[in-house]
């Protein structure tokens, strides 16, 4: 499957997502047949199957025999999900304040033992981190920090280059397709640095987010962190019963 099949799948599912939250399908229980779908979407069954698919698995809708696709509003209703990853700016949006990016900064160092572990690198290897304050109506609202491998970018770059979410980076000066990630979810108290950050005291509590993103073949190629400033946001995380 190549990128650009990828690129307008992910479009597809986001008319779509969008058609059942406020759109054509907004009053419906149900989603049409896939029959009707398909035509409507201008793709092919095959294609509209893996949007269902995954639409399924995140608790979207939930496909029955007999009965059909139902749309699961309860789940549609949830403002951030921490079990799918949502970039920055939308997941602000979503939660109903007005996004921006306060500050970008880049720097290059040698990888610590940590981020050497993490990305299964050689201690010292060249780095390059970038990291990113988003604001919610004005207020520090996310921090994080971003690490690559300087090897890993193809071409030169600016810092208006890294203005984008960090995937869009990834993809387009790297080459680099994160396919999952792990993450280590925790609180931790605001240092003397994330205080002055987040405008908050020190030893507030912060929602700390450690990832670590892996390409379709197991090989670690990004890290993070992530800390989230209290009282913006309200996370859920989707488990089901198997």
């Amino acid at each position: 499957m190549n990128n650009s099949h990828i690129s307008h799948t992910k479009a597809i599912r986001a008319q779509l997502l969008a058609a059942m939250r406020g759109g054509e399908y907004a009053s419906r229980e149900r989603l049409p047949r896939e029959s009707v779908l398909c035509v409507k979407l201008g793709i092919s069954r095959t294609q509209l199957r893996d949007i269902l698919a995954s639409l399924e698995r995140e608790g979207f809708i939930t496909r029955r025999h007999g009965v059909g696709t139902i749309i699961n509003r309860h789940v549609l209703d949830v403002h951030t999900r921490m079990d799918i990853e949502v970039e920055f700016l939308d997941m602000i949006r979503q939660n109903g304040f007005t996004p921006a990016v306060a500050s970008i900064r880049s720097w290059e160092e040698p990888a610590d033992a940590k981020t050497a572990a993490q990305l299964q690198l050689p201690e010292g290897t060249p780095m390059l981190r970038v990291s990113r304050l988003c604001t919610a109506d004005g207020r520090p609202a996310i921090y994080c920090e971003d690490v690559i491998e300087k090897a890993l970018i193809r071409e030169r770059y600016t810092e208006e280059d890294l203005e984008p979410p960090i995937f869009h980076f990834l993809q387009q000066s790297c080459g680099i397709y994160p396919y999952l990630d792990l993450t280590d979810l925790r609180a931790v108290p605001a240092d003397e640095k994330l205080a002055v950050v987040l405008q908050v005291p020190v030893g507030t509590p912060l929602l700390y987010m450690e990832e670590v993103d892996f390409d379709i073949d197991g090989k670690p190629v990004f890290c993070s962190a992530e800390y989230f400033a209290d009282g913006i946001f309200r996370h859920t995380v989707l488990r089901k019963k198997l």
